[in-house]
């Protein structure tokens, strides 16, 4: 972000799941303004999840998680009941692109299809994407994908057509209930802080911040969530971590064998040429030096 210059602050999204109602507005949306195309619209046998996960046709993907869990009454309910054991609980999220502060798919991105743009998000560039495939398994997320048609990746863009006319992204613009929140990444910080503290004190336990810490595997994430339960039930990985983390030391590893095969070689050809010219090593045809 310091590259570039008047010091735009890095923007990010904030989802707020405790208040997301699956109305899958933000995916329409998403798609109406980027020309997504159609990725079918039969029943999957999940809920009432038609698009199953985030794909190069779904930049925008709400996941509904069905629980069977007791549910506390309230003293003085009509029932008279403490809890109804085995009732249903929703649990709704709208996922997206996590624009990683350290982002694999850049990483390993040959062409500079991949870039990061001055709001701190990661695009990619469609015209000069070759196909090559290297980013889909260097995304821990599992987030980008390439496109049947041509093999070209594609995945949330941020809108940033949006963002650099002053606009918001198309779904949190779209997002009905705010569960969806844009804005510079740090104020977003804070703010889910005491989103989280306040139903802490509700008594909703169970509520933590996922990809806000600058200190995980990513270096924090340009798109962060509340969750009401573990990361795993939302279909996210507990403990992401870069993919080209290790990259610089096995380079450093394979630098220090290929110059120890080196010096091998080379002193190997070294005892060769002295021994010839010593003539150690030739044999007689009787087998005698």
């Amino acid at each position: 972000m310091d590259s570039y210059p008047g010091g735009q602050p890095r923007m990010g999204f904030f989802t707020d799941t405790s208040v997301c109602i699956g109305c899958k507005a933000c995916e329409v949306a998403c798609k109406e303004w980027n020309g997504v195309p159609e990725d079918g619209l039969a029943l999957t046998g999940m809920s009432y999840d038609n698009s199953v996960g985030l794909s190069a046709d779904t930049w925008r993907h709400v996941a509904f998680i069905e629980q069977e869990r007791p549910v506390t009454v309230p003293d003085g309910a009509a029932d008279g009941s403490s809890g109804r054991p085995g009732s249903l609980r929703w649990l709704m999220s709208s996922d997206v692109c996590k624009h990683c502060t350290h982002a694999a798919c850049l990483d390993v991105c040959p062409t500079g299809a991949l870039m990061r743009t001055e709001f701190g998000t990661v695009v990619v560039q469609a015209d000069v994407c070759n196909g090559c495939g290297y980013c889909i398994p260097a995304c821990p997320y599992g987030v980008i994908d390439q496109r049947e048609e041509d093999g070209r990746a594609f995945k949330c863009t941020m809108c940033y057509d949006r963002l650099g006319a002053g606009l918001e992204p198309a779904c949190a613009k779209a997002c009905p209930t705010d569960s969806i929140q844009f804005g510079p990444l740090d104020e977003l910080r804070i703010r889910a802080s005491a989103r989280l503290a306040d139903l802490h004190a509700a008594g909703e336990a169970g509520a933590r911040l996922y990809g806000h810490d600058p200190s995980d595997g990513v270096g924090g994430d340009g798109a962060f969530f509340l969750l009401l339960d573990e990361p795993e039930v939302y279909g996210l990985p507990p403990d992401p971590v870069v993919t080209t983390r290790d990259l610089p030391s096995m380079w450093r590893h394979a630098g220090a064998a290929a110059a120890a095969l080196g010096a091998l070689a080379a002193a190997s050809f070294a005892a060769s040429a002295l021994g010839e010219r010593l003539g150690i090593g030739r044999l007689g045809a009787g087998g005698r030096r």
